[in-house]
């Protein structure tokens, strides 16, 4: 049918098919994405929570054993904040700890940021697929039907089996559009669900972050 099918009813399946292909490689990727990502975080935060000082903490976020886990860059990102405050001669206890966590803070949310992007990345693309799919594959089908009724007044005849092949090959268009678009939504929503799980756990780090530091710099760690 494929093969029989109107170049532009070709056109339509061959793109709707390279966007399923995408979506399933997408799927397989962030689902071995997410696993890494839980699995480290998890060992990150055994390890963090170990930290005796937040010169601990650095060494602990700037490992090799956790390094692109976004967790270990928030506390990274939150130590080396302290450290230059206390590099250029500022006080970073006492009277000034409310300062100095608010500058931590500060470079913890553009970490977040980053985060942010990060996970998202692709799901507009999963998003348009689920959305425009069915779409663009009941465009093909329209187009291949409307052909195939062009034929039946060129032929003068309005016997089935003249135009049957066509409107067959029409509406494979359709179901490969379905064929793109339901795996695309189904996908976008769980990751969606996984995104939405893995920022609220990122949200509960940052507060035990800052009140581990703030703990260390009332210590005077």
């Amino acid at each position: 049918m494929f093969l029989d099918a109107e170049p532009v009813v070709k056109v339509v399946m061959i793109g709707l098919l390279l966007c399923s292909v995408f979506t399933w490689t997408m799927l397989v990727t962030k689902l071995l994405e997410f696993r890494s990502l839980n699995k480290t975080s998890d060992s990150f935060l055994e390890a963090f929570r170990s930290a005796r000082s937040v010169s601990d903490m650095a060494k602990i976020a700037t490992s090799e054993e956790f390094e692109g886990n976004p967790m270990a860059d928030m506390a990274a990102a939150a130590a080396q904040e302290v450290e230059l405050s206390r590099q250029a001669g500022l006080q970073v206890g006492g009277e000034h700890r409310d300062s100095t966590i608010g500058r931590a803070a500060s470079a913890v949310s553009a970490v977040q940021a980053g985060l942010a992007k990060r996970l998202s990345a692709g799901m507009t693309f999963l998003a348009s697929v689920g959305s425009s799919g069915p779409f663009i594959g009941l465009f093909g089908t329209v187009y291949g039907i409307m052909n195939s009724f062009i034929g039946i007044a060129n032929t003068n005849t309005t016997n089935l089996a003249v135009v049957a092949p066509g409107i067959a090959e029409a509406l494979l268009a359709t179901g490969i559009g379905l064929f793109a678009a339901i795996p695309a939504v189904i996908t976008y929503n769980y990751f969606q669900t996984r995104i939405s799980a893995y920022g609220t756990r990122s949200e509960g780090f940052v507060a035990e972050l800052m009140n581990a530091i703030s703990r260390q710099l009332d210590k005077g760690a």
